[in-house]
């Protein structure tokens, strides 16, 4: 379980306390995993929300990767909140977690349902790459690190 409560200058312009927090997450994941032993290292999922439906492929490998495909649907969700910040998010998280990651938003007519879309599929699919499949000093990688 992880909670994160942030302070920060939403007020002023909302894309560093999204991408700080993005930053803080990424770097939590990355103090779990550790050694990265003994975890899937692949996964994947689709999630939908409504009409929006979103992909997303996560490869534990130790090399930050962000492909982020997701064009939305309206620039705003809620009152003030850039749809951009949704990509921003993530590319803070994928860098300092060391992850490979790809996001394909295939669908959507909401903004909110989009971002909603984007974040369950992220999460399902970090899930299962980081279950627990092998013993710990395994590292399925062949070179033996990720």
């Amino acid at each position: 379980d992880l909670w994160v409560t942030c302070e920060g200058d939403a007020a002023v312009d909302p894309h560093h306390t999204v991408e700080d927090v993005g930053i803080a997450v990424g770097q939590a994941i990355r103090q779990a995993l550790g050694e990265r032993g003994g975890i899937a290292r692949f996964g994947s999922a689709f999630a939908p929300l409504d009409e929006a439906l979103a992909r997303a492929v996560v490869d534990v490998s130790g090399r930050p990767y962000l492909h982020f495909e997701a064009a939305m649907p309206e620039p705003v969700i809620g009152a003030d909140f850039a749809a951009s910040l949704v990509e921003e998010f993530w590319r803070g998280l994928v860098i300092n977690a060391y992850l490979t990651v790809h996001i394909d938003l295939l669908r959507a007519r909401n903004a909110h349902h989009a971002a909603e879309a984007i974040f369950k599929a992220g999460a399902l699919a970090l899930r299962e790459a980081t279950r627990i499949t092998a013993e710990r000093s395994f590292v399925p990688s062949t070179k033996g690190i990720l």
